[in-house]
């Protein structure tokens, strides 16, 4: 599996940035999970809209569901300048009935409706679901193929299913909106703190922080981590790749 960090800010894209969005690469099929403010423009640095496969949401704060509608027409365009392609199928909860119908868009996208208590297959992948603690519904991510594991965390304050449902993985991709200092609970986040402690006790092989505040030194946020994590650690930045 190979991933491409396409944005990684909270809540909304710092200058120039982007909002969530990560491309996972497995055996030539394009998984983009989640699709947030800013998203499409990056995206064309590294593929095509037309190229993608499916896309998945862990729910539906604008941060992560903002450039669907950009993502829709972009493909319809590309269809009428005369680019054959399926109608891509984008899979998300459907918890949220008027956020889950603008899914479906034309024959262009298809929204299918997740069932997070079973996994799923999506092209090479298998995947299973955990639901955090977020104000919205939202479902962290085990993502496996190829005999590595990607968890992603989606956004969600610490609990303690996330140790068991991220044991061992390869890459833990974390969410990491606030500082150390700072105290994450009411507002459905992590700190930095926390993401170390998960990575640590769930023996992951590597911590990519992201979803990234706004203020602040973001570096201080590995050093952090640091004091409860003793493996590799990245920063969030945008076209990091990491291939596991």
């Amino acid at each position: 599996m190979k991933l491409t960090v396409i944005g990684f800010w909270g809540g909304y894209p710092k200058k120039n940035g982007a909002s969530s969005g990560y491309l996972l690469e497995h055996n030539g099929f394009n998984l983009l999970i989640d699709c947030g403010s800013g998203v499409l423009a990056k995206l064309q640095n590294v593929l095509r809209p037309e190229e993608l496969d499916a896309v998945i949401i862990s729910h539906y704060h604008p941060d992560h569901i903002a450039d669907i509608g950009v993502l829709q027409h972009a493909r319809l365009i590309q269809g009428y300048l005369g680019k054959q392609m399926t109608t891509l199928p984008i899979l998300g909860h459907h918890f949220n009935q008027n956020e889950f119908s603008k899914l479906t868009y034309k024959d262009i996208t298809k929204g299918i409706a997740l069932d997070p208590s079973k996994s799923i297959s999506v092209g090479p992948f298998q995947i299973t679901f955990l639901k955090t603690d977020h104000p919205v519904p939202c479902y962290a991510m085990r993502i496996e193929a190829g005999g590595t594991t990607l968890v992603y965390t989606g956004d969600g304050s610490f609990k303690n299913e996330l140790i068991d449902f991220s044991t061992q993985a390869d890459l833990l991709l974390c969410e990491c909106n606030f500082y150390g200092n700072q105290d994450g609970k009411q507002a459905g986040h992590m700190t930095s703190i926390e993401a170390g402690e998960l990575a640590q006790q769930a023996l992951a092989k590597q911590l990519c922080l992201t979803h990234l505040p706004h203020y602040g030194n973001t570096r201080e946020l590995i050093s952090e981590a640091s004091t409860k994590y003793s493996g590799i650690i990245k920063l969030a930045e945008e076209f990091l790749t990491i291939s596991l």
